[in-house]
């Protein structure tokens, strides 16, 4: 790890507003040059989204630290992740949180992230791979949902997945890639929405990727 550009980046997080120590002691043990691809090493540790595999991005560091420090985790908290990606939200969340189970549709993503977390030793990260927009309703109820991809409108699914009290962050818009990250919270009459900031996330997608067969007889995804 770049202790020069993992201090450097700890700076430039309290300075655009991050706060809670705890949160930017996860960014700071969380090594973001093991989470980007090969030729963007680079640039791990500057402010800004990177592209990886299966035509996703990895959130600039900033946007990771903000949702972070708004779920406002605890180690007693149980949290679910829509869309693991590279693993680097969830990485961060789980030096935080008791337990972080999250879900990704694309194979390759989901093994790299695995990879990740076992070489950084996250023993209390669960991955899954399946269709995002359907949570995990067996592990449910949870303290704390994040979606790493955006929807037009949360789904009543994902609500319904939360605890009384619980906090789920989300992007949200018709755009592509324009949307506003909104913070719900589950009360015991229904849920109270706050806005939050404009954010660019990438569409989340229902269903999972179909798989192909190669002349090996080896299953492989269509991308």
């Amino acid at each position: 790890m770049s202790e020069h550009g993992t201090m450097a980046l700890v700076m430039a997080l309290r300075g655009q507003g991050i706060t809670d120590q705890h949160v930017l002691e996860a960014m700071e043990k969380t090594p973001r040059e093991l989470f980007v691809e090969k030729p963007f090493e680079v640039s791990a540790y500057e402010n800004t989204a990177l592209p990886i595999a299966c035509g996703q991005t990895i959130s600039q560091p900033f946007i990771v630290a903000y949702i972070t420090q708004a779920l406002e985790v605890t180690p007693r908290h149980r949290v679910l992740e829509i869309g693991t990606g590279s693993g680097y939200q969830a990485a961060v969340l789980a030096r935080l949180a008791g337990w972080v189970y999250t879900v990704e549709r694309h194979r390759p993503l989901l093994d790299g992230a695995k990879a990740r977390f076992a070489k950084l030793r996250l023993h209390n990260v669960v991955v899954r791979r399946s269709d995002g927009l359907k949570g995990w309703p067996e592990q449910a109820p949870f303290d704390r949902i994040v979606l790493s991809a955006a929807v037009e409108d949360v789904p009543q699914t994902l609500i319904d997945q939360l605890k009384p009290g619980g906090i789920l962050i989300a992007p949200v818009g018709p755009e592509r890639f324009s949307q506003h990250l909104v913070k719900i919270i589950r009360t015991e009459s229904g849920t109270r929405t706050e806005p939050l900031m404009p954010v660019v996330f990438v569409p989340m997608v229902a269903g999972l990727p179909q798989e192909s067969r190669t002349l090996d007889g080896a299953s492989g995804e269509k991308r």
